[in-house]
């Protein structure tokens, strides 16, 4: 495929997996993700990827390097690689998504249906590295 396009907010707002790769070029990936009412990504830190958040729907925070900051619809975050960050749904509905890594994070085609789903994925992964 030589690009990819779509309607992202309706993508995004249709979306009811965990995580979901939408698209993987070489240098980026586009990724849409759902989290439910108290669910959170996890505190992470990606050394080698750049990443930016982008909110369709719901109350969440984004935590980037211990600065907390309340978000819902149209509110964007970018991570710089290296920096410590969570995304924590606090709103009473699902928290709707999308995220670019840059360069790609995920293997292409990957969706997680529910977080366990990602967390064994995630383990899996690193018991063969």
């Amino acid at each position: 495929m030589a690009g990819f396009k779509t309607q992202i907010e309706e993508a995004t707002k249709n979306n009811t997996n965990f995580r979901q790769v939408l698209f993987t070029a070489p240098h980026s990936q586009l990724v849409l993700m759902t989290l439910q009412p108290n669910e959170e990504i996890g505190t992470e830190v990606h050394p080698e990827n750049d990443q930016f958040f982008r909110f369709e729907e719901g109350q969440g925070k984004l935590v980037i390097a211990g600065e907390e900051t309340v978000v819902g619809d149209g509110w964007a975050g970018i991570v710089p690689a290296g920096t410590e960050h969570n995304v924590i749904n606090i709103g009473v509905g699902p928290l709707k998504l999308y995220t670019i890594y840059s360069p790609a994070h995920h293997p292409d085609g990957t969706i997680h249906k529910t977080k366990a789903d990602a967390v064994a994925s995630e383990q899996a992964e690193q018991k063969v590295a």
